[in-house]
């Protein structure tokens, strides 16, 4: 079943975390343990359908496809790199798609998932902003990205990183990456997951209190004027504030906070930048990673040179800031988040492959 069709149909399975399936097995009068099963075919396993489900009684194979459908849907499209990253394309609803991208490296093989379709935030330099909110993710919608992946066995990394803003989905989001850690679950450790947001601090006081994956905070310039008019989220929860939560969050030995930073050619990218970026984060340990920009249709908004981007962050690892500068992947097809998916949603029609 096409997932642009669930939102009027049946609840997905796909994306229940074990309590929930245990509450689900209750409400229809099934064993306890079929929760366990439920999760073991969802999670361990690559079945299409209930009746794969072997080990579980007929009749609660029947009662569950009754009332759910399992949420498994494949890509609609695939744009692949020469650099061997890949861009997949999902239905999220009637005209609506989403995108994950799977970039494989050396030494780890990463997917940046979406949790949103769209995005009401309206970041400046944003595409998928520019699409304007349409709808959220369910959990399983998130978690069918990485399930659905043909690459599925070789993902070591998640970042929520793709289209939209997580902690603005915050219940599926936190579903999903139970799920995506957990030992009933894919059981991915901690530590090659992270959550990208862009600030929102009551959320990201949930998350760093309930989870134990990584951190990401865009952050884009320390001053507050330039950041509001690079991100409208500042007037609502300033910079200030965001890293000040941080500071006083036990974050433990291992877990890692990594600053995103969007360079932009002579609006960021300076010594006072330098200065006043070592100033905010001097109370917290972490990472900042410099992203080059790449342009977007209609975003009058300049890349920075690569001189201009290595004195940046050689002056940042003075300062006492382990700055890394992201590899640019994927230019060849749609790099920046939201293309695809953007271009798709013009068309009014499924891509063809």
């Amino acid at each position: 079943m096409s997932l642009s069709n669930l939102s009027i149909q049946k609840e997905l399975l796909l994306g229940k975390t074990l309590s929930k399936l245990k509450l689900i097995a209750s409400e229809m009068g099934l064993p306890a343990f079929v929760a366990s099963q439920v999760a073991f075919w969802l999670y361990k396993t690559n079945i299409q359908s209930f009746d794969e489900m072997t080990n579980i009684s007929k009749k609660a194979r029947t009662l569950l496809a009754e009332r759910f459908d399992l949420g498994i849907e494949a890509p609609i499209k695939v744009q692949q790199s020469q650099d061997g990253t890949k861009k997949y394309l999902y239905h999220a609803g009637i005209n609506k798609f989403i995108e994950t991208a799977y970039i494989p490296d050396e030494n780890r093989n990463t997917l940046c998932v979406s949790s949103q379709v769209g995005c009401k935030m309206g970041c400046l330099f944003c595409a998928t902003g520019r699409q304007g909110f349409q709808s959220q993710l369910a959990a399983g919608q998130i978690l069918n990205q990485l399930r659905s992946l043909p690459e599925k066995e070789t993902v070591t990394n998640i970042v929520f990183m793709g289209m939209g803003e997580p902690f603005d989905n915050l219940e599926a989001v936190m579903d999903a990456q139970e799920i995506l850690t957990a030992e009933y679950g894919f059981n991915i450790s901690v530590r090659k997951v992270t959550v990208s947001t862009i600030g929102i601090v009551p959320a990201m006081e949930t998350f760093i209190r309930e989870s134990k994956c990584n951190l990401a905070v865009s952050l884009h310039s320390p001053f507050d004027d330039e950041r509001r008019r690079l991100m409208p989220i500042q007037h609502v929860f300033p910079i200030k504030d965001v890293i000040e939560t941080i500071s006083k969050a036990d974050l433990g030995k291992y877990r890692r906070v990594s600053i995103e930073y969007i360079v932009f050619g002579g609006l960021n990218d300076t010594q006072k930048h330098v200065k006043e970026l070592a100033r905010l984060l001097n109370k917290i340990r972490c990472r900042i990673n410099l992203i080059r920009f790449h342009p977007v249709p209609n975003v009058p908004l300049p890349p920075t040179d690569e001189v201009r981007l290595l004195e940046f962050q050689k002056a940042l690892n003075a300062k006492g800031i382990v700055t890394t500068i992201r590899t640019s992947r994927g230019l060849d097809i749609d790099a920046a988040c939201g293309l695809l998916s953007t271009k798709a949603m013009v068309k009014n029609e499924n891509p063809d492959f």
